[in-house]
């Protein structure tokens, strides 16, 4: 369902403009933001690095490394916790034990156990952007700096007829009451550089009863489930949404001035380009699966997600972000300061270990592996002490990152933590050095500029540097 009038917003300059554009049930937040200026895109041509694309998995709150990925066995039991480990297919490496399918894919990928940094929120911007500052409460403001999604689209990488960046299965805070939390944006850059947000209506398979502990899986696709299909689309409807797109142009001509209203010009045409490309609606449409792949992945909202990842970057979408979102009435995803042991036992780390492995393989069977790099991590870890709760607290002090593919060294693990997994004992990960790595495996300097909103040229990872020594 193509929807261009709606109810009255107003941007941040305070131009009136009509709510948003759906194309299949996709939000095109911005009037399709992913578009590329052609003062902008800068090719970059046979430079690039052995990440085609990348699929960044959020786990949303901040998951427990001291109980999945660095775990103490031998320290005192309020800082071990309730899980034992198991064996890997790395010789020395052990893990969770409640990650049995992903433990027989180490060896194919490089754990960073010492990502670390100050940023006390559940913002994604730390890993997404490489910068923090100390204003964790604050929504995304167009101050921001751009992510590296938005990096990709103002270099105009990926195909012109697809978006470079794409945001699954909704913005990030959408769950809790709209609030945008800050990543995934172009920010300073300007709104064109946004992804593409996909919609969400998660439903569940039963009531949550959270006085019991009893976590619920939300089902569901990234798209409303009433939304139109655009293959019933016929020529005269077509036809009438020509019309609404060229009454927008005649409300916008008046208002010349704007800079959101400017970054639109570019955005209509790429939707009507959109709407006509069998192509783009294909690399949206899960029914094109077998049942088996959709089972291996799961028939929830996170693995409908992460499939939908795969078949983006099969067809040259070069950044995507799938982020375990938080939704009130669902629970609060990795952010655990109570019963920390019970929800990972019982959803996160089951949902964790078939989502992982069945993308890995997928990827791997398609020849996709090497080029895609599979970033899976959250925004911190959590205390090393167990509170009185059975949970754990924030700990932006010390966190890990699973790589897979992308250029990455296989069977490696980087960086060790003290005995109690507080902090880095050896080659601590900074936001801006692994934002730094992101980059340079895509073959997009590090430490090149862009123009923030004065001018002024900013380095697009903060002065981070490439970790050299988990680049294969």
């Amino acid at each position: 369902m193509l929807r261009v009038l709606g109810s009255e917003k107003r941007l941040c300059d305070g131009v009136s403009r009509r709510e948003l554009m759906r194309v299949g049930g996709l939000s095109l937040f911005s009037g399709l933001n992913w578009s590329r200026t052609a003062q902008a895109a800068k090719a970059v041509g046979d430079s690039r690095g052995p990440a085609k694309s990348v699929i960044m998995f959020n786990l949303l709150g901040g998951p427990s490394h001291i109980d999945m990925f660095d775990m103490k066995p031998e320290a005192a039991l309020e800082i071990r916790g309730e899980f034992s480990p198991i064996s890997t297919s790395v010789p020395g490496l052990s893990i969770c034990e409640h990650l049995p399918k992903l433990s027989q894919w180490m060896h194919r990928g490089t754990l960073i156990r010492t990502f670390s940094h100050m940023f006390n929120s559940h913002d994604p911007l730390p890993f997404m952007t490489g910068f923090t500052d100390g204003n964790p409460a604050a929504q995304a403001m167009p101050t921001d700096p751009p992510d590296i999604g938005a990096i990709c689209q103002y270099l105009g990488l990926g195909p012109s007829d697809l978006p470079g960046a794409v945001c699954m299965p909704c913005f990030p805070g959408s769950g809790q009451k709209g609030h945008r939390r800050r990543g995934p944006y172009g920010g300073f850059l300007g709104k064109q550089y946004d992804p593409l947000f996909t919609l969400c209506k998660p439903t569940f398979a039963r009531e949550p009863k959270f006085e019991h502990y009893d976590p619920v899986m939300p089902l569901g696709e990234p798209f409303p489930p009433t939304a139109d299909s655009l293959q019933d689309m016929t020529v005269e409807r077509l036809d009438r949404r020509r019309s609404l797109v060229s009454r927008i142009d005649g409300e916008f001509a008046r208002t010349q001035s704007s800079r959101a209203v400017d970054s639109m010009s570019d955005a209509q045409r790429r939707a009507f380009l959109l709407l006509t490309s069998g192509r783009t609606r294909d690399a949206f449409d899960l029914n094109l699966e077998p049942a088996a792949v959709r089972e291996a992945y799961g028939r929830n909202l996170v693995g409908a997600s992460l499939l939908m990842a795969r078949r983006l970057v099969e067809s040259g979408v070069p950044f995507v972000s799938v982020h375990q979102e938080i939704f009130d009435h669902y629970g609060h995803a990795y952010d655990m300061h109570s019963n920390n042991f019970g929800m990972l036992k019982n959803l996160n780390l089951p949902l964790l270990d078939q989502v992982i492995p069945a993308l890995l393989q997928d990827l791997d069977s398609r020849g996709l592996l090497d080029s895609t790099l599979v970033v899976v991590m959250g925004e911190m870890g959590r205390s090393p002490k167990v509170n009185g709760s059975a949970g754990r607290d924030h700990w932006p002090q010390c966190g890990f990152s699973l790589l897979f593919g992308g250029g990455v060294k296989q069977g490696l693990v980087y960086g060790s933590t003290d005995a109690i997994g507080a902090y880095p004992t050896s080659n601590p990960v900074s936001p801006a050095d692994f934002v730094a790595t992101i980059y340079q495996l895509m073959g997009i300097d590090p430490h090149q500029t862009v123009p923030d909103r004065s001018g002024r040229p900013i380095l697009i990872a903060h002065g981070g540097d490439p970790v050299l020594d988990i680049i294969g």
